[in-house]
């Protein structure tokens, strides 16, 4: 089996790219080495949507995986029962800023009638579901060691910095947390027919922006372990 695991920067990687038997640089940004056996693909992707897509594409394409793990830190909306340092499963990715703001609010692709993409007969607006039985599957590891949560991630090309817009989001889409990568990646892994997993660690609630509230360390750390507990499973 060949599992790749996609971050947006190295400190999110640093303990799985330590874990990594038999290490190998494959390209820049790209390394490969055994963990329990399996074949693990380590892809630091860079910051933002195309980035990750970009080098989502290349990994499919060129090393072939059998599943697409997506992880790193997230910011956790108000009233969604997270804290800081716990762990979010994604059922579903959500592009967050994809639409239009019109006088009465915000219109997603879904309300304007256009579809972010198709596959065979089916369009794909905002949301992309995840498959369900992976992702219990997951929660069910998880959650023996740490306190975690599944649910709608939203990715955003504009973190929310304000506790109004959080809440925004939060009620426009009923989200768990956001990032800056994870549709992308749910995005190129449907059109390639891949099953995919996406948790992160809670760094922050997100609320008016307050950074010495943030335990960025702390989250990855939860991140990349809850990862390394998933891959002695999976």
């Amino acid at each position: 089996m060949i599992i790749s695991i996609f971050c947006s920067v190295s400190h999110e990687a640093k303990i799985i790219l330590d874990s990594l038997i038999d290490c190998e640089t494959l390209s820049s940004g790209i390394v490969t080495g055994m963990i329990n056996n399996k074949q693990i693909i380590v892809a630091i992707t860079g910051i933002g949507k195309v980035n990750a897509a970009h080098i989502c594409s290349k990994v499919i394409n060129q090393y072939l995986p059998d599943i697409v793990i997506s992880t790193g830190i997230g910011g956790a909306y108000p009233e969604t029962g997270l804290n800081v340092g716990d762990i979010a499963i994604a059922t579903e990715e959500i592009y967050g800023d994809e639409g239009v703001i019109c006088k009465d609010g915000f219109k997603d692709m879904t309300e304007i009638g256009l579809p972010m993409f198709r596959i065979k007969e089916r369009e794909f607006y905002n949301k992309i579901e995840l498959e369900n039985v992976l992702c219990d599957r997951i929660f069910n590891i998880v959650k023996k060691r740490w306190k975690c949560k599944k649910g709608a991630f939203i990715t955003v090309s504009t973190c929310s910095g304000t506790l109004k817009r959080a809440k925004e989001l939060r009620e426009t889409f009923n989200g768990l947390c956001e990032n800056m990568e994870g549709a992308s990646i749910a995005h190129i892994s449907k059109l390639y027919g891949l099953p995919m997993v996406e948790l992160r660690g809670i760094s922050n609630i997100v609320e008016d922006r307050n950074k010495s509230t943030w335990e960025i360390n702390i989250a990855s750390k939860n991140a990349q372990n809850a990862v390394l507990a998933v891959l002695e499973e999976i």
